[in-house]
């Protein structure tokens, strides 16, 4: 598979993998993944159900042990760090299905963001900002994160990745089981992400034409391999790509 392509005139990448492959067992769950993020763009890891895009995040945070390949964040190799050095170096996921502590409150959801962290005054403003980002969990700061909606949890995810102050965000479908307003809305607050805060992204989502057309560059995966790539209007164009993620 031919390597992703940077033209002179696109962003350094601040995340770059190379060859990335993992296995749960004896079962090949990437096979030779390559690709770049940008810095300060959005980037979607696109596929159906099983094709390895969630495997992908969680070897890239280390939350799995990769088999082989490199992954280069912001120049710096970090496959062989553990994923509180990942964090700490500023990349922070947003895990598929939000899982917030559900028995402590929302406040120390947001708190636990930052136990890295120990300037104080900085944690402060990031609180702030956070419930600038979202009313609702300020309103909620001290109820358990068990009585809060399923939009109100992923925002509280969102959140307390926020807290780690993260200069970019690996994003596990951040639309599941929510209804299409609250998607409409974390969409937005992704986008709002990027624009105003300059945050890189890497984006998997199941909802194939709303990733297409807030991703700058996609990459679809398929049984562990990256059997497509292009700029998003491209794919979302693609006769191939409309057959079998847009039904059209």
């Amino acid at each position: 598979m031919a390597e992703p392509q940077q033209t002179p005139s696109s962003p350094q990448p601040l995340l770059q993998v190379r060859g990335l492959s993992a296995a749960y067992g004896a079962i090949q769950a990437l096979q030779q993944v390559s690709l770049d993020v940008p810095r300060g763009q959005i980037v979607a890891l696109l596929g159906s159900n099983g094709a390895g895009k969630s495997t992908t995040l969680n070897a890239i945070s280390h939350l799995i042990e990769p088999g082989a390949g490199e992954i280069v964040f912001d120049g710096t190799p970090i496959h062989r760090l553990p994923s509180d050095d990942i964090v700490r170096r500023g990349l922070v996921q947003v895990p598929e299905g939000r899982e917030v502590f559900k028995d402590m409150s929302v406040r120390e959801n947001l708190e636990l963001g930052a136990f890295l962290r120990r300037h104080t005054r900085e944690i402060a403003e990031d609180f702030e900002r956070v419930y600038t980002l979202f009313p609702r969990l300020k309103e909620r700061a001290q109820q358990r994160a068990s009585t809060l909606s399923g939009g109100e949890q992923q925002m509280l995810a969102i959140g307390r990745a926020l807290m780690a102050r993260p200069r970019m965000i690996l994003f596990d479908e951040p639309s599941m089981g929510l209804s299409p307003l609250l998607v409409e809305q974390i969409f937005e607050t992704i986008q709002r992400l990027n624009r105003e805060q300059g945050l890189t992204i890497l984006l998997v989502e199941q909802d194939v034409r709303l990733a297409l057309q807030v991703a700058s560059y996609s990459y679809i995966l398929e049984n562990g391999e990256v059997t497509l790539q292009g700029p998003s209007h491209q794919l979302l164009d693609d006769p191939a790509v409309r057959r079998a993620y847009l039904g059209a």
